[in-house]
């Protein structure tokens, strides 16, 4: 059985169901047999205020609103109200409003209001049936649009994936674990020295996996000013903070039906870590702004680089959200202890580069691959690859030789000032600094961060930007 709630299959009928509000008893009755002979499930309310209530703690497929109530049966003026706060609540909400007085200016004022369509009493029981297919299909596939479009907004914002590719002994004892645990809906902690490819594997997890149709959605824990922790995670509505212009959908929703990935799991502060704590064990979350709970089918997957036992009796991270989070832990050896690897990654980085920047494909040379070979490799996976796009782009002759790795450069200190580019660009030297850095604290971020003089996660919006 999977730990995790917010894997819990949520009724298929909820994007279905229809709320009903009317006053009047006997139009309740008939509403709810009619509803219930089209195959669509109801709950019924009798004012505003109930129907509101009901569109806080519940999803509902489309609202069906009575403009007119018993405080004022003419003017409809509650069922505008409650029109527009509904609408304030879900803006993808389809809204019917009937009445049985009808006219002009209170249809365009109802339309106005939010409302998608309207319909007058007596109804056609055709014609509302039609009514409430299509509003259900638009609201359905406005939903749909917003989460692609998320979605979209995430990958393109993210670097292009790389291969995985593993031969060495140690890789394929990994990846016989990975083949047991994919296919199972099971928390998993990837843990492992940056650069290894934590996130490669977390994907060809999700590639395995029976959500593998499903969105693979990343996140950089430690990119995440605490501020905007909820709003990032869990989303907020309009107006539910000074900046919050329209409602945005949060991580958890956009991976709705797929995986989730919380990479750097180990940077979150202890506050964040009890809100995080608190979702995956009541299985669901609300909006920043909204009281209206809300569920997400995900499978999590968590990364850390650091040791998060060790952190656990320094009182840095919670015992009891580590319990959630490594159901099963694979740990990824780090590159020097994939020596059968390194040229074969190698081979794939060069012929990948070669194609996006469109230079020939230079073999290298016996000695450039036993250099490769001995190469320490303190910045892993990661390091090769960005060693493999720097000789694609400067190695000057028809062959890569030992020199053209500047592997030994690479290792120690940065390059002086005379050996820079007489002319920079402020990002690519930002870029150069950010890599010394890391060079010189051997991959550490947190340490690279201190020397830089930049926060935690100023430091990894930096990293992120310069795809690093």
């Amino acid at each position: 059985m999977n730990p995790l709630p917010l894997n819990a299959h949520p009724s298929s009928s909820a994007s279905l169901r229809i709320l009903v509000a009317d006053d009047d008893a006997a139009v309740r009755s008939a509403l709810r047999l009619f509803l219930k002979s089209e195959g669509w499930a109801c709950e019924l309310t009798d004012s505003p205020e109930k129907a509101l209530a009901a569109l806080a703690q519940g999803e509902f497929g489309l609202l069906l609103a009575d403009l007119n109530y018993s405080r004022d049966t003419t003017s409809g003026q509650e069922g505008l109200d409650l029109i527009q706060r509904a609408r304030a609540l879900d803006p993808h909400l389809p809204i019917i409003a009937m009445t049985a007085w009808g006219s002009v200016p209170l249809v365009v004022q109802a339309l106005k209001g939010g409302a998608c369509d309207f319909i007058e009493k007596p109804w056609d029981n055709t014609r509302l049936a039609g009514l409430i297919r299509t509003q259900l299909a638009l609201g359905e596939s406005q939903r749909r649009a917003q989460k692609l479009a998320a979605q979209n907004a995430l990958l393109l914002a993210g670097s292009a994936e790389r291969a995985w590719i593993g031969q060495s002994p140690a890789m394929q004892a990994l990846m016989a674990q990975v083949a047991a645990v994919a296919a199972a809906d099971v928390n998993l902690l990837i843990t492992g020295e940056n650069g290894s490819g934590k996130s490669q594997l977390a994907q060809a997890i999700h590639r395995q996996s029976a959500r593998a149709e499903g969105p693979f959605i990343s996140v950089n824990m430690g990119a995440i000013p605490e501020t905007l922790f909820e709003s990032e995670m869990f989303g907020h509505e309009k107006g539910a903070f000074t900046d919050a212009r329209q409602a945005r959908i949060g991580r958890f929703e956009l991976a709705d039906g797929g995986t989730l990935f919380l990479d750097e799991i180990g940077n979150i502060p202890l506050a964040q870590q009890a809100k995080l704590l608190q979702v995956l064990e009541g299985g669901q979350f609300e909006r920043l702004g909204s009281a209206r709970p809300r569920r997400a089918q995900v499978r999590l997957i968590a990364a850390s680089n650091a040791d998060l036992n060790a952190m656990v009796e320094q009182g840095l991270f919670r015992r009891d959200l580590l319990y959630r989070l490594n159901s099963v832990q694979l740990q990824l050896p780090p590159l020097r202890e994939r020596g059968e690897d390194i040229l074969a990654l190698a081979q794939h980085y060069l012929a990948e580069f070669a194609q996006r920047y469109k230079r020939p494909l230079k073999p290298l040379t016996d000695a450039a691959r036993a250099a490769l070979l001995v190469h320490d490799w303190p910045g892993n996976v990661r390091e090769l690859a960005h060693c493999m796009e720097r000789v694609c782009l400067l190695a000057p002759g028809e062959q890569i030789n030992p020199g053209d790795l500047a592997l030994q450069s690479a290792a120690s200190a940065p390059a002086s000032p005379a050996l820079l580019p007489t002319e920079m660009t402020l990002d690519e030297a930002e870029k150069l600094l950010i890599r010394t850095a890391l060079r010189r604290n051997g991959g550490n971020a947190q340490l690279a961060a201190q020397a830089l003089g930049l926060s935690r996660s100023a430091f990894y919006r930096r990293l992120e930007k310069h795809q690093l």
